[in-house]
């Protein structure tokens, strides 16, 4: 991965983030952190 890369895609997930925030107000982001952590302890008991 390139750095110019590394930075449009920051800048993407950023930008995404910003959007929630303001339009729903965290409901999304917040979302898909609970099944983020859902899948990383599901997957850490198959470790």
């Amino acid at each position: 991965m390139t750095n110019r890369l590394a930075i449009i895609l920051g800048a993407i997930i950023i930008a995404a983030l910003v959007f929630d925030a303001i339009v729903f107000g965290w409901s999304n982001a917040l979302f898909l952190a609970r099944k983020f952590y859902w899948m990383l302890e599901y997957l850490a008991f198959w470790r």
